[in-house]
């Protein structure tokens, strides 16, 4: 079975505030199986519009990246992060 990902681009205004959600937001991560592949880091925008953090996050299924976005655990790191940045995030399954 392909692995599924979690593929978040952000663009942080607040970076207190966002460092309370990432706390939040990693022990959950583990409790749904993920494993966080890319987290912040040097970025190079080769084409297109980037945004200056990017996450990916590596689970067992897309069901199981599915789970773990749509859970009431995230959900509640998810609300630290509504004012302290902007992101786009999507869920993929792998090749």
């Amino acid at each position: 079975m392909p692995k599924g990902y979690i593929i978040a681009r952000v663009e942080v205004s607040d970076e207190v505030a966002y460092m309370r959600y990432v706390r939040a937001a990693t022990p959950v991560i583990a409790q749904y199986g993920g494993r966080v592949l890319v987290r912040g880091g040097p970025v190079r925008t080769l084409e297109g519009e980037g945004r200056s953090r990017n996450v990916v996050i590596e689970f067992e299924s897309l069901a199981a990246a599915e789970r773990y976005y749509h859970s009431p655990e995230y959900m509640e790191a998810r609300a630290l992060r509504r004012d302290a940045a902007v992101a786009d995030f999507i869920a993929v399954e792998g090749a």
